[in-house]
């Protein structure tokens, strides 16, 4: 028995001296070494809300007003990125116009709750670390975006919520404003529309608003997803939720995962539509493993989750993702989704409508 151990020891000792591997057959040890991909060029990809958006019912003074606002977001986000700025920061840019704009359903136009009130959420996660950041039912934060990058860079947690996600933002010294700010008459009509009080809707409006009427709408979102010149991708979102919400509840637009993902080992996700399903669907998150684990294209794998699993659901809207190679997807089961991109071309491309 002792010749025996001896003999496999001297085995082992040989091997170990010259390097080779019992397991391969007396051959040398091979050591695949990570495949580096070169990262494609700055992009920037944003979008608005996917819904029932219909060329029918879109004047052209409408399409205008959503087209030029789409532009500037994706014309000041792409400007940080051209100066050498991080993808998180284009992302708030955008983000930020999109919110002050009452346009979409995000900050500024947001839709009401059942108490008649606004209440936000939002988030951002970037790419290269996994780091996040979020903030859920806040009511004084004029740019939950920026909430949401503070709760990332300034604290040990990821998600702050309601009255503590305010006491934080003051404490971070961002603009704090009264409700009333967010309130847009074309939003709060479409509240009380859904309470059955028709007879006290408001028919005078700003001539900026007087034109849009999105009272088939209950839930929207605007986003962004960005390449920076390091080759790291940044995703957010930023949302008022669904009109006349009870409850305090809380959609996929804050939820990691969900709403909004970035790994730089795949790709950054923005959602919007029924939160329910994007939750239930793990939707953003979905996605990039589809590329890091299946091997799939962003393309396959965006359509794979929007219209086989989150379709099947039953479960309506949409994503815009980007991978760091710069591909861009724009993905939606709904009639439309306001949505561009911007890239080394410089000319930003928007869309509305299916086709």
């Amino acid at each position: 028995m002792k010749t025996i151990f001896s003999s496999i020891g001297y085995v082992i000792f040989f091997f170990l001296l010259t390097g080779c591997d019992p397991a391969s057959n007396g051959g040398s040890k091979q050591t695949a070494e990570p495949q580096e991909v070169k990262p494609g060029p700055i992009t920037l990809v944003i979008h608005g809300g996917a819904g029932t958006i219909e060329r029918k019912n879109m004047s052209a003074e409408m399409e205008a007003a959503y087209t030029a606002k789409l532009s500037e977001a994706l014309n000041a986000g792409y400007a940080v990125l051209q100066e050498g700025g991080k993808a998180e920061e284009a992302v708030i840019q955008a983000i930020t116009l999109l919110e002050d704009s009452p346009l979409f359903n995000a900050g500024k136009g947001a839709v009401f709750t059942a108490e008649g009130v606004n209440e936000l959420d939002a988030s951002i996660m970037l790419g290269k670390d996994l780091n996040a950041g979020a903030v859920a039912g806040v009511k004084t934060v004029k740019n939950p975006i920026r909430a949401a990058l503070a709760v990332m860079q300034n604290s040990p947690h990821v998600m702050l919520s309601g009255t503590g996600a305010e006491a934080f933002a003051t404490e971070q010294g961002l603009e704090l404003v009264d409700n009333e700010y967010f309130r847009v008459t074309r939003r709060y009509n479409q509240w009380l529309k859904a309470n059955g009080r028709e007879d006290e809707i408001v028919t005078e409006e700003s001539k900026e608003m007087s034109y849009i009427d999105l009272s088939h709408e209950k839930h929207g979102t605007v986003g962004a997803v960005a390449l920076d010149s390091e080759g790291n991708l940044a995703a957010g979102t930023s949302t008022g939720g669904m009109t006349n919400k009870k409850w305090g509840r809380i959609g996929d637009s804050p939820i990691i995962s969900a709403g909004t993902y970035a790994d730089n080992a795949s790709c950054g996700v923005s959602a919007t539509g029924h939160g329910e399903f994007f939750i239930r669907a793990a939707v953003a998150y979905d996605i990039a493993a589809q590329m890091k684990y299946g091997k799939l294209t962003l393309q396959n794998a965006a359509q794979n989750t929007i219209h086989e699993k989150l379709g099947n659901m039953g479960g309506t809207g949409g994503i815009i993702s980007l991978d760091r190679q710069g591909n861009v997807v724009m993905e939606f089961n709904t009639s439309g989704m306001y949505r561009g991109y911007i890239n080394e071309e410089g000319n930003p491309q928007v869309a509305i409508y299916q086709d």
